[in-house]
């Protein structure tokens, strides 16, 4: 296994890493709408999950991967009612529709209204 580390995206607010590379794989953490350089959130679904699809992006970006590769996606909303323009959004970035689980959650991190992880092709 090897840990993915990158300035390009938030860096771990707990006990975790931004990602590993296993068994030809790419598996991330979480991604919230965190901006890596300067720590601010945007405000708006629309905002927060560009940010959140850019953080992935540089994380399969560091592991040698990229968005075309990501075959699984996991996204937590804050609230149901964002659903289409979460997609409208997220649709942009992970053009070969890779299977995806999409649920509502009670709270996020920071507060924020999206979070992705993902599993890609290293």
């Amino acid at each position: 296994m090897k840990v993915i580390d990158t300035k390009n995206a938030p860096g771990a607010i707990g006990p975790y890493s931004q990602g590993f590379i296993t068994n030809g794989l790419v598996i991330t953490s979480g991604q919230i709408p965190v901006n890596p350089a300067n720590g601010e959130v945007p405000e708006g679904i629309a905002a927060q999950t560009e940010q959140s699809c850019k953080n992935v992006a540089a994380i399969l970006e560091a592991a040698g991967s990229g968005m075309d590769k990501v075959v699984k996606t996991t996204c937590f909303l804050a609230e149901i009612a964002d659903f289409a323009a979460f997609n409208e959004v997220y649709a942009k970035y992970f053009t070969s529709k890779p299977a995806r689980s999409c649920f509502a959650v009670k709270d996020l991190p920071k507060g924020v209204l999206c979070e992705i992880e993902c599993i890609a092709e290293a």
